[in-house]
């Protein structure tokens, strides 16, 4: 029987020699790869911190001491050892595993939300919430990676924390040279230059121990010596990193010697002040596919042969490919226009651009706040900048769009990918919040494509946009064919199809095709509905207006949240203009949506195109009664 089949709870490592630890790392990585080839997830950071997790939970004890883990997608290692191992085949599935930290899942989980550089603030709260109540054997370890460490979060929180000096703070830095891409900015590649064996850190204290045996000529030979580590450190660490802030720092050290990092780890839980241990690991460590992956090394994957890492799901045409190619024949028409990325230049389609264009491309790394303001700056000095993020984490940056952006009204355009529900990454990934949060701000104008001709249209259209900034959304997933529109009006609505005047259907987005066969639904039980499609759906294009008025019931279908989204928008419009016409909202719940699939999320919430004919042949018999 397998070691790791003894491993139920944290205190199962306890006795383990170092020798059966090292089996139990290679049982753990040939776990993650039989298990997450199957559901797809995050494969390369896990493999990079097997022994690294081991290390933490036998020298901590979990959950009276707290394990936060910032961002979440290397803590699959973490759940196996806290008796989840035996549902891993319904990781990232409806009902099963989430693929992050889970409250619900297990008291040994902290927090559970997927967006980077958020940790230590939660360690600082957590620290100063055990100070207060004069908890003084508890602790908290935080593993943070390199590349979250580009997040202006993790540094305001590092100011606070060297402020109390926490006695009980271990500050591990996961430094794999990478995050999604190869980590950006000054900070991580001072890291990267720090990657050499522990070896000097173990000959420094052995040479210590032996010179400090020889008297005062010993002790002033070992300061020299001190000072000569010390001076090199300062060169190539940033001060600010450890010693102006008082934090001490343990490291470099190899993350996959079992031994060294449980030695490093334990001497920082026994030093009196918060700890930074910088751990040297290799993402995909342990299966070759990984390792040579020079793109990303498996961060996540889709469904995969183990035996070969081929991936097993078919590549069909995303929204993504689409925008990716739209871009690099913009970039060849227009040279005011840049890129920007926050470390994610694969993800979000812009790496065909950086490798044409790389003078006019930008990666930030993981601050989309400053990627949001550096790209005003770019405006104000001529340039057009495409920034181009995952929807949830615009929600971070919604000031600097607000303030930065739209009140000095500047032709930034941001591209939203993955807007709407996203499905297997959980609550935190949907971006089922970005018009509520766009809706607010005056000056801005968002578009939502429902075909790639539509998005090769609207990305052309917020490039020739001079006056202020634009937003294109769309989601995850396959693109269809072109829906084509019967007429349009002067101010660019698409009505796509037109039965009568009982209900207008406004159709926002992917969600207009959805919408049209609503209506085909609805004709066949004698309610004649039109279907448009605004294209430009913030600000409400004035004919929609026009429309309403002229029907007996007007529903709005669109894949945001209900509060604050399009239907409540318009709702707004039609008041302030004295249109009583009955609006009705098909959108999401204002909830935290649970994992699962797109396709199923939606059908459960009544968003597929029959559910939604039934609710509106409901809403109008009700009305016309």
């Amino acid at each position: 029987m397998s070691i790791l089949e003894h491993i139920n709870e944290p205190d199962d490592l306890t006795e383990l020699s170092y020798l059966e630890m090292k089996e139990l790392a290679a049982e753990i990585r040939q776990f993650l790869i039989n298990n997450v080839s199957h559901t797809g997830g995050h494969l390369g950071p896990n493999l990079g911190v097997v022994e690294l997790t081991l290390a933490v939970h036998r020298v901590f004890k979990s959950p009276q001491d707290a394990i936060i883990f910032d961002t979440g997608h290397q803590s699959y290692v973490h759940k196996m050892l806290t008796g989840r191992r035996e549902y891993f085949d319904t990781l990232r599935q409806a009902g099963g595993l989430s693929g992050y930290p889970s409250r619900s899942e297990s008291r040994h989980d902290w927090v559970e939300s997927s967006h980077a550089s958020a940790s230590l603030s939660y360690a600082d709260g957590l620290a100063k919430a055990f100070a207060i109540d004069g908890i003084t054997r508890r602790n908290i370890v935080v593993v943070v990676g390199d590349g979250a460490l580009t997040g202006g979060m993790t540094w305001e929180a590092l100011n606070n924390i060297a402020e109390h000096k926490y006695t009980s703070l271990t500050i591990v830095v996961n430094d794999n040279g990478r995050s999604y891409a190869p980590t950006i900015g000054g900070l991580a590649e001072r890291l990267t230059r720090l990657r050499t064996e522990n070896a000097y850190e173990w000959a420094m204290d052995q040479t210590k121990k032996e010179l400090q045996k020889r008297g005062k000529l010993g002790q002033f030979i070992y300061s020299l010596l001190h000072g000569f580590k010390t001076g090199i450190k300062d060169t190539v660490v940033p001060e600010p990193l450890y010693s102006d802030l008082g934090l001490k720092y343990i490291g470099p050290v190899d993350g996959h010697d079992q031994r060294s990092m449980e030695m490093a780890l334990e001497r920082a839980r026994d030093f009196d002040g918060p700890v930074i241990v910088h751990a040297v690991t290799r993402k995909g460590e342990g299966y070759a596919f990984a390792e040579h992956n020079m793109q990303d090394h498996m961060h996540t994957t889709d469904a995969i042969d183990p035996v070969t890492g081929v991936c097993l799901v078919p590549r069909k045409p995303g929204w993504t490919a689409v925008f990716a190619r739209e871009m690099l024949r913009i970039g060849a028409e227009h040279p005011e226009v840049v890129a920007i990325t926050a470390a994610m230049a694969e993800p979000v389609g812009l790496a065909p651009f950086r490798e044409k264009y790389p003078e006019r491309f930008f990666d930030v790394g993981i601050a989309e706040q400053h990627a949001i303001t550096s790209a005003s700056g770019l405006a104000l000095g001529g340039k057009h900048p495409v920034v181009a993020l995952y929807s949830t984490f615009l929600n971070r940056a919604f000031d600097q769009l607000l303030m930065d952006v739209a009140l000095i009204k500047q032709p930034v355009t941001v591209v939203l990918d993955r807007s709407g529900v996203t499905g297997p990454d959980g609550a935190s990934h949907d971006g089922m919040w970005d018009l509520s949060l766009m809706s607010i701000i005056p000056s801005i104008r968002v578009a939502a494509p429902r075909d790639p001709q539509r998005l090769r249209e609207e990305i052309a259209e917020a490039i020739e946009t001079k006056d202020g900034p634009t937003v294109v959304r769309y989601p995850k997933g396959i693109v269809t064919d072109d829906l084509n529109a019967l007429e349009s009006t002067d101010d660019g609505v698409d009505i796509l199809c037109k039965y009568g005047d009982d209900i207008l259907i406004v159709g926002v987005g992917t969600f207009a095709r959805r919408a049209v066969a609503a209506a085909h639904k609805l004709a066949e039980e004698g309610i004649q509905a039109t279907v448009v499609d605004p294209r430009w759906i913030l600000p409400i294009p004035p004919s929609i207006l026009a429309h309403a008025c002229q029907y007996r019931m007007v529903v709005v279908y669109e894949d945001n949240g209900i509060n604050g989204g399009i239907g409540s928008v318009l709702g707004n419009v039609l008041r302030k203009n004295e249109c009583d016409v009955p609006l009705r909202q098909l959108a999401l719940p204002q909830e935290f949506l649970p994992v699962g699939t797109r396709k199923t999320l939606l059908e459960e919430r009544g968003l597929d195109a029959e559910s939604a004919a039934e609710r509106m042949q409901d809403w109008f018999r009700h009305l016309t009664r």
